[in-house]
């Protein structure tokens, strides 16, 4: 087994997190603390969404593989 392989938090783990959350910002901080971190997610979620529909609007077309046409002389009717 590879010392340094990182592996998911087993629920021990977990309650020792949760444990040290507690303490540092106490029992009646974290729901304002986690509600707060939900509409971070929100909005950023949401601008996410916003800048992919800005995307497809007004956006330049692809180039296309044709050259362009040219306005040289031999191109053109001569009279």
């Amino acid at each position: 087994m590879n010392p340094v392989a990182i592996t998911t938090p087993g629920p021990g783990e977990l309650v020792i997190i949760l444990l040290i959350f507690v303490m540092l910002f106490g029992a009646k901080k974290l729901p304002e603390l986690g509600g707060s971190i939900g509409k971070t997610i929100k909005n950023f979620k949401r601008g996410v969404e916003e800048g992919q529909e800005d995307d497809g609007e007004g956006a330049p077309p692809p180039p296309s593989s044709q050259p362009p046409e040219s306005s040289t002389p031999a191109s053109r009717d001569v009279q």
